[in-house]
């Protein structure tokens, strides 16, 4: 447990919350007599992750609206991401787990890292109050958020939900050019509609030229 708290840059001034963050309810269940689980601190986690993440997107993303900032949220606090920040917290190796989840393979198994991951956020807080578990946060999640994947909060599934009102529609993205090194490249994507060019897009990936094509085809319907 203290290798984690030299990874969070913490140290807890009361060391049960820790305990408790990383109990599982199969240890608890076994050892009656040695603690509580983790579920209640995980509880309280959910919201406090939820809370920070939203006021992040809240913040720094003025132009997105409700919907896409849920679809958001939801991406940046699904189970696989925060299994990814328990590793790199090494939150599996400490874990307390009962006999029949160790055999099982519970130190890697996302569902309990990612819990024990909102569990931790949340003895941050009752241990510190919400300055920790927000650092942390960010410094773990929002920092591995994608921008080139998820920052203009998908315009090409905007820009297909559009054309599908309208009905009957094709859309498509046609890679016309690439310039530079190998190393530091440059894609040109054209998004089509019905076959001609509505709009173009340049990026350091094809993926993220397309993604700046669709956003150019909803600035011109504006």
């Amino acid at each position: 447990m203290i290798k984690i708290e030299e990874k969070l840059g913490y140290a807890f001034k009361n060391r049960a919350l820790l305990t408790m963050a990383l109990t599982h309810s199969s240890y608890a269940n076994e050892n009656r007599s040695k603690g509580s689980c983790n579920e209640r601190l995980e509880f309280l986690g959910d919201s406090i992750l939820g809370f920070v993440v939203a006021e992040y997107l809240y913040k720094n993303y003025p132009e997105l609206p409700e919907g896409r900032m849920t679809k958001l949220r939801a991406d940046m606090v699904c189970e696989k991401s925060l299994a990814v920040t328990a590793n790199r917290l090494g939150l599996g190796a400490s874990l307390l787990l009962g006999r029949g989840e160790e055999k099982g393979g519970g130190r890697e198994r996302d569902s309990i890292l990612a819990d024990a991951v909102e569990a931790l956020l949340a003895a941050l807080y009752l241990d510190s109050g919400l300055s920790e578990p927000k650092r942390i946060i960010y410094d773990y999640i929002i920092a591995d958020f994608s921008a080139e994947d998820h920052a203009f909060a998908d315009f090409k599934t905007q820009l297909q939900e559009l054309v599908q009102k309208d009905g009957g529609h094709t859309l498509g993205y046609v890679e016309i050019g690439e310039t530079g090194p190998d190393h530091a490249k440059e894609f040109t994507v054209s998004a089509t509609l019905d076959g001609f060019e509505i709009a173009r897009g340049v990026g350091k990936t094809k993926k993220q030229a397309e993604q700046n094509a669709a956003r150019a085809a909803l600035e011109s319907r504006r």
